[in-house]
């Protein structure tokens, strides 16, 4: 009975991962300002907190849904917030354009002064810092007696911790459980909620790390083919490997099986 409930939770969460997966796209844009192309931008889905940054031709990729809402922000402009409407998605293509950010420094009266720009006399005729002489008192510790002798904390030796014997389960014993109170199967359901959670971020956590130049550029996976080949490759255990942290056989197998899968959606 609990094999057949675990499975079926399994094939439920599954499905409901597959079908989340099936309604992103990935959309590719250009960042650009009034005096051409804007690099290192930083873009964010603030749905789903995967973000990208923009290359040296301001171009970059990011996965989208219907509705999610992408900030796009740079250190010298005016950051900006897109909605991903219907067309947005369909056109999987957008250009956005960013407005310079203008800094105001505040007024400051510069003072006249007699220094000769020679670090060696002008030393002589700046005056000291006056933090630094406060210091000195606050750190002065002459007068202080150091070897006068300072009371001893008062503690009262025959006072006694207080020991506790009183059981914290006692009070769950005869109401209808055990006084342990283990929760069956529960480490089995929470090990499948944690192996379905990172099978669902799993194909995001791997396009941020290796980078869509990789998938796309080098290995020449097609934009709507990315989960597809995924699912293609793990069955050579790509999932498990990235667990135990094994980056260059998993990359190794990611390479060797691209050309096998070109091969097939190219008949298809």
């Amino acid at each position: 009975m609990l094999k057949k409930l675990l499975s079926s939770i399994l094939l439920f969460f599954v499905s409901f991962s597959l079908t989340a997966q099936q309604k992103y796209t990935i959309l590719s844009g250009k960042i650009i300002d009034s005096l051409g192309i804007v690099k290192n931008a930083n873009i964010i889905n603030l749905n789903n907190n995967q973000g990208t940054f923009s290359n040296d031709e301001g171009l970059f990729r990011i996965f989208v849904a219907v509705g999610d809402s992408i900030q796009i922000s740079s250190i010298q402009h005016v950051s900006k917030k897109i909605k991903v409407d219907k067309q947005i998605f369909e056109e999987k293509n957008i250009e956005i354009k960013l407005k310079l950010n203008t800094y105001i420094l505040n007024e400051f009266e510069l003072k006249k002064n007699n220094l000769s720009g020679r670090l060696g006399i002008d030393l002589k005729v700046v005056p000291k810092n006056k933090k630094d002489s406060l210091l000195r008192v606050v750190m002065d510790f002459s007068k202080i007696k150091m070897n006068t002798p300072q009371d001893e904390d008062y503690t009262d030796k025959r006072v006694r911790p207080q020991i506790v014997t009183t059981d914290p389960n006692s009070r769950f014993v005869g109401a209808g459980v055990s006084g342990s109170m283990p929760f069956k199967y529960s480490e089995k359901l929470w090990a499948l909620r944690k192996d379905l959670a990172f099978k669902k971020a799993f194909p995001y956590k791997l396009l941020s790390e290796l980078g869509d130049k990789f998938f796309f550029d080098d290995l020449k996976i097609p934009l709507d083919n990315y989960f597809h080949f995924l699912e293609y490759c793990n069955a050579k255990g790509i999932e498990q490997l990235y667990k135990k942290g094994k980056l260059l056989e998993m990359i190794k197998i990611l390479k060797d099986e691209s050309v096998t899968y070109l091969k097939i959606i190219k008949k298809e």
